[in-house]
């Protein structure tokens, strides 16, 4: 999951009561379609800082929720409202994600594109955006012996 620290970083979802969120603001259909179909409960979520400096792997999250509608959608003063979706028929989901650690050492962008076991990672594809993404185990694993901690 991609995050801009200026809107919400890593440490802001430390400072979350039980640190813990809501992934509000998806609007992207693909990315939507992840959580909604692929994430469940208990699967680790990469945090990664986008449009940032240094662009990295902050840390790591676990998905604490089913999906389910993103308020966000409904209400007229978010800057996530959707006029299209209703009660009845939403088209935006999320999911909750609790923090599992900070990483002490990021895991830079740079380093990532220069680990060829990480070539075919999505992240570091060109032309993908999406600010959420499929990770492999091998992926997973990768980042975590890249920061320097055991896999959750």
């Amino acid at each position: 999951m991609k995050s801009e620290p200026d809107a919400f970083s890593i440490d802001d979802l430390a400072s979350q009561p039980d640190q813990t969120t809501h992934w509000e603001g998806v609007r992207n259909y693909q990315a939507r379609n992840y959580m909604r179909d692929e994430m469940k409960i208990g699967d680790g979520v990469l945090f990664y800082h986008s449009n940032a400096k240094p662009l990295a792997v902050a840390g790591t999250a676990r998905v604490v929720s089913e999906s389910y509608p993103d308020p966000s959608q409904f209400d007229p003063d978010s800057d996530y409202f959707d006029e299209k979706a209703t009660e009845k028929n939403p088209r935006w989901q999320l999911v909750d994600v609790k923090l599992v650690k900070k990483f002490d050492k990021p895991v830079l962008r740079d380093a990532i594109k220069n680990e060829p076991e990480l070539a075919d990672m999505l992240l570091i594809k060109k032309g993908s955006r999406l600010s959420i993404q499929p990770v492999t185990a091998a992926e997973w694993n990768k980042i975590h012996e890249m920061a320097g901690v055991d896999p959750e």
